[in-house]
């Protein structure tokens, strides 16, 4: 027996045919998941490649040493400095030294720098990663996006030193999140850790106040940042709205944690001091435990109280930078009209004398040049560098197409032709605008527009860019008062003619410029 054919409908999730991407909000969360995987990919892929360095270090796990080189540098820079590069490499050796403890401290310098290096993209023009990943727009169509990221990245110091700074990705990469409020994140992570305290969970503890004091770096770098973006240019920053309602709040949030730490601190030091001495090995690492977890906590108090001093100096470096910006005198020196001074002279002069000009301007006008290398260390290291070859080169240029642009000119090459007909004045008197447009309309309907265009210019004629490009003639209006009398133009009847400028000076000048 055959059962009855169902006269349900068809569930839409069980109909057959392609299926629509989801809402933005969740293509945007897959979005954000997989800049957080790309944000990885640097690590990732140090231990590809240290197949291709010269010899054997197949033994070392690049990628927890990266982790461990952006865990320094975020736990070494300020508020106004970075870490040092060499402090950095120094640091690195014990870890590096610990997985292959038989192997050179040469090559263990070498991996650490090989490492750190990386982290900072040294062979990359801007120093940065470019990740492509794809997104659905509001008509579903996929659209392939480039996120362009760096990790660690050098910024200058005092007296010309250079120090290490982590970025937003490299702390994300860190705490393992993306794109992360910073202020949720903070109190989410302290109570995380106030909780696991009060359970005695101490190992777990250490985890999330090493995750609250990330997020507190991260927080004072969106507020550096905004103070340096003010310091080049006040304008660019939101200080009406966007920056204060920040600090008050930063503000707010550094009292919360100050009390939330302290509670912490105190509530530590109380299950420290409580466990019992002896040789039982889990009391002595829950002793061990307590004291790192003190020196984590006070560490991020230290970081607040610095937050704090940097948010009640913002207000007054604002107005400072206000009052700088605002008042500062204009330049007084002129731009250099290449055509006109450099150009138009140098064209009728013989190649031997037009050289000497030319090497002259362009070796002084070129601008400084920064050397490859700043540090002696950094030379020498480029020198006895053997050059890598180059297998990947960046991907193909596309090819563009090119749409030839509509001709949407209002008057064709004939009418232009007419008008500059009409005010070609160079051998008859000076004539009224009135008896150009009404000579104009009996040409052309469209024409007297044209020529009250051209006469509007005409009324301040730029004489001294004419001079120096070598126009021996140039048309010019005067303004008498007398109002025009036309049935499609108001204003005033404007005199016209034509002025012959001084040839005899234009060729003087240029000899002496040449």
């Amino acid at each position: 027996m055959t059962s009855p054919a169902s006269t349900d409908p068809v569930p839409p999730q069980l109909s057959a045919g392609p299926r629509l991407a989801q809402g933005p909000a969740a293509d945007e969360g897959l979005a954000r998941r997989l800049r957080a995987l790309a944000c990885t990919a640097p690590l990732h892929d140090l231990d590809t490649r240290k197949a291709n360095l010269a010899g054997e270090y197949s033994v070392y796990a690049m990628a927890e040493v990266a982790l461990a080189a952006i865990d320094l540098v975020t736990l070494n820079m300020d508020f106004d400095t970075g870490a040092d590069h060499e402090q950095i490499v120094a640091r690195l050796l014990p870890r590096v030294a610990a997985q292959a403890p038989h192997r050179p401290a040469t090559e263990h310098e070498r991996v650490a720098r090989w490492v750190l290096e990386n982290l900072i993209n040294v062979g990359s023009v801007d120093r940065g990663f470019r990740a492509v990943y794809g997104t659905f727009g509001a008509d579903g169509v996929y659209i392939r996006r480039d996120y362009d990221f760096k990790l660690i990245e050098e910024v200058p110091g005092q007296g010309g030193s250079v120090y290490l700074r982590t970025t937003d990705e490299a702390v994300n990469v860190l705490v393992g999140a993306l794109d992360t409020d910073v202020t949720s994140a903070q109190i989410a992570a302290e109570v995380k850790l106030e909780v696991l305290i009060s359970r005695g969970r101490l190992a777990d503890a250490q985890l999330a106040a090493e995750q609250a004091r990330y997020r507190t770096v991260q927080y004072a770098e969106t507020l550096r940042r905004t103070l340096e973006a003010t310091r080049r240019n006040v304008r660019a920053v939101d200080w009406l709205n966007a920056v204060p309602d920040m600090i008050a709040e930063a503000l707010d949030h550094v009292a919360d944690r100050y009390r939330h730490e302290n509670a912490i601190l105190n509530n530590i030091r109380k299950s420290r001091d409580e466990a019992e001495t002896g040789a039982d090995p889990k009391t002595a690492e829950h002793k061990r435990r307590a004291a790192e977890l003190v020196d984590i906590v006070k560490d991020c108090i230290r970081r607040h109280t610095q937050l704090q001093s940097r948010l009640l100096e913002a207000g007054p470096l604002f107005r400072a930078e206000q009052d700088r910006q605002a008042f500062a005198e204009p330049t007084t020196r002129t731009g250099l009209d290449l055509y006109g001074q450099l150009v138009a002279p140098l064209l009728p002069l013989p190649f031997d004398r037009a050289s000497r000009v030319t090497d002259a301007f362009f070796a002084r006008g070129t601008g400084l040049r920064t050397p490859a290398s700043v540090r002696v260390g950094d030379l020498v290291d480029l020198l006895l560098t053997p050059p890598v070859e180059r297998e990947h080169l960046g991907a193909e240029m596309p090819e563009p197409d090119l749409i030839a642009t509509p001709d949407d000119s209002r008057f064709s090459e004939e009418q232009l032709a007419s008008a500059m007909e009409l005010l070609d004045l160079e051998h008859d008197a000076p004539r009224r605008l009135s008896g150009l447009l009404a000579e104009a309309r009996r040409r052309d309907p469209d024409l007297p527009y044209l020529v009250a265009l051209l006469a509007i210019h005409a009324a301040s004629p730029p004489v001294g860019t004419a001079y120096r490009q070598g126009e021996e003639r140039l048309l010019f209006a005067v303004d008498d008062g007398t109002p025009l009398d036309d049935p499609e133009f108001g204003g005033a009847d404007l005199i016209l003619g034509t002025a012959l400028l001084d040839a005899a000076g234009m060729t003087a000048d240029r000899t002496e410029a040449a």
